[in-house]
């Protein structure tokens, strides 16, 4: 007898956090009701985890989420990851449990308030900062990046797949700005797939017209997922009506 997969359900239309004249809709499913492998499997199908559920965008009106990867292998280093990469090289790295503290909820609080004010996020308290982190997948990773003199310098709340390394949060010191933490946070990942031998880093959804999205496509060599549920090549500049469909 066939397996069942798991039961997936559809979200009330809201306004969509990217496109400010868009509406947005989701499928979802819950961590605790996925058969064991299909976590992997869905985030290899484009879905996306936050705390105890995935989810992808199920917009009738909109594609304009086109979910990417890194295919780790042919990384291209550019001139400006190198020089990020070395300007971060002094980073102590540590991965641990996926449990809160005060010490990485007052960096979140800062790089909220700095980059995010007005979002989803500006208005969480202790207790919601501690289920994003504490509700996790089933091999999720926090990992902290801290300068020499010990300060916490970036947080990263980062799953591990069997195909890859997904990044589901990361957020950092913005005095810190002038090492491109964010961008070494995401070259970091390529490094640690490299390592354990993943071939892909999985960035979530790359969307054109939203600017704190398209910053993915400056990670190259990048894969789009197509309407034949597999994996193209994508260059950011080719037809936006096959790039953002969806399955």
């Amino acid at each position: 007898m066939r397996e069942a997969g798991p039961p997936f359900y559809v979200t009330v239309p809201a306004p969509c956090p990217y496109l400010p004249d868009r509406r947005e809709r989701r499928l979802v499913a819950f961590l605790d009701e996925l058969p064991a492998g299909f976590f992997d499997l869905l985030t290899e199908l484009g879905f996306r985890r936050s705390q105890r559920f995935v989810y992808r965008p199920d917009c009738p009106a909109c594609r304009a989420c086109v979910p990417v990867r890194i295919r780790v292998r042919d990384f291209h280093w550019s001139r400006t990851f190198r020089r990020v990469r070395r300007r971060n090289a002094d980073l102590g790295v540590r991965e641990r449990p996926p449990v809160a503290d005060r010490e990485q909820y007052a960096l979140f609080r800062r790089y909220v308030e700095a980059r995010h004010a007005g979002g989803g996020m500006h208005g969480m308290d202790w207790e919601e900062y501690r289920a994003l982190v504490e509700e996790a997948g089933p091999d999720t990773r926090l990992v902290e990046f801290r300068t020499p003199d010990g300060r916490l310098a970036a947080v990263s709340l980062t799953d591990h797949v069997r195909s890859g390394l997904s990044g589901v949060y990361k957020f950092f010191d913005p005095a810190l700005e002038a090492r491109s933490p964010g961008t070494f946070v995401v070259l970091w990942h390529v490094l640690r797939a490299g390592e354990l031998g993943l071939p892909y880093v999985y960035l979530g959804y790359w969307i054109r017209d939203c600017r704190k999205m398209r910053y993915k496509a400056r990670y190259r060599p990048l894969e789009r997922l197509g309407p034949d549920g597999r994996w193209h090549p994508f260059a950011p500049d080719e037809d936006p009506a096959a790039a953002s469909h969806t399955p």
